[in-house]
Parts: C-alpha cells; sequence; structure tokens
C-alpha cells in the first residue's frame, strides 16, 4: 500500500511571496497540463544506428545487407549524412566475420545513395598512394642531393 502511495506521488514547487487559494489553482491547473500533454505526446522514435530489436519494432519492414569490410566507421558517417536507420549485427559463423546491416524498407533509395557515396570513398582510399611511401621516396630524394652537394664540395676543394 505504501508503494502506491510513493509512485503517485507528485512534487509541486511554486514560488511566491504569499500562497492564496487563486495561486495553488493556478499551480494545480498548470501542473494538470502539463501532465496530460506528456501522456498524450507520442513516443519519440529512434534515429540513426540502434540495436536490431529497436529498428524490428518500428513496424516498417526490415531489410538487410552484408558488408565484409572491416572499416565500418566511415560506412556509419555515411550513413549518418543520409539519415539512414540502421542497424550493425556482427556475424562470425564463417572464417572472416561478417557485418549485416539492417535497415527499414522505406529507407532503400537513401541506402543505395548512401552505399555508393561509400564505395566510391572507398575506391578513391584504395587508390591514393601510401602517405609513408612518399614520405619514404622524398627521403631518399633528400639524402640523394645532400650526398651529390658533398661530392661536388670535394671535387671544388681539390681543384
Amino acid at each position: 500500500m505504501q508503494e502506491e502511495v510513493e509512485n503517485r506521488t507528485v512534487a509541486l514547487a511554486v514560488s511566491t511571496t504569499r500562497m492564496t487559494g487563486r495561486v495553488l489553482k493556478a499551480a494545480l491547473i498548470k501542473l494538470l497540463a502539463e501532465m496530460k500533454k506528456s501522456r498524450d505526446s507520442p513516443p519519440q522514435i529512434p534515429h540513426g544506428k540502434q540495436s536490431v530489436k529497436a529498428l524490428i519494432g518500428q513496424n516498417a519492414g526490415v531489410s538487410n545487407i552484408e558488408i565484409t569490410d572491416k572499416n565500418i566507421k566511415s560506412f556509419e558517417q555515411v550513413a549518418r549524412k543520409y539519415g539512414v536507420d540502421y542497424a550493425l549485427k556482427k556475424d562470425t559463423t564463417g572464417d572472416k566475420p561478417k557485418y549485416l546491416v539492417f535497415f527499414k524498407a522505406r529507407d532503400a533509395d537513401a541506402l543505395t545513395a548512401a552505399f555508393t557515396e561509400y564505395t566510391a570513398k572507398v575506391l578513391k582510399k584504395d587508390k591514393q598512394p601510401s602517405i609513408l611511401e612518399q614520405l619514404a621516396k622524398f627521403k631518399l630524394l633528400v639524402q640523394s642531393k645532400i650526398m651529390d652537394r658533398v661530392k661536388n664540395k670535394d671535387k671544388e676543394l681539390t681543384r
């Protein structure tokens, strides 16, 4: 019995110089209006990355695509950009771990656009030369220039 009373208790704080019946009535009317508004408002639907259970619970029909790439973070950035509601699930049954991307059926067009941008981004990254390789090449170039200078100095000194 005590727990029921505690669960139904509401705290109301009113700041006033003099507590009158009118002030109390106005405070209670505002409290009841806020309680009604919070009860009548629709539940917030999650967007973006979420769990598979939450995605299925939205009753929008779920589809999935398989990804084998380890670079999931870059996909998440692109999916966030296109406003796709999705859920990632790691499948470790095979030799290589695969990722299943679950998404709402109504997001199919947005997801297609997101995947095309994602694949273009990955291909562009693969075509770019490695910065470490470029650095090693420039180190050799600078070293050869220094060695040429040293040799030329020796020749000038002997003449």
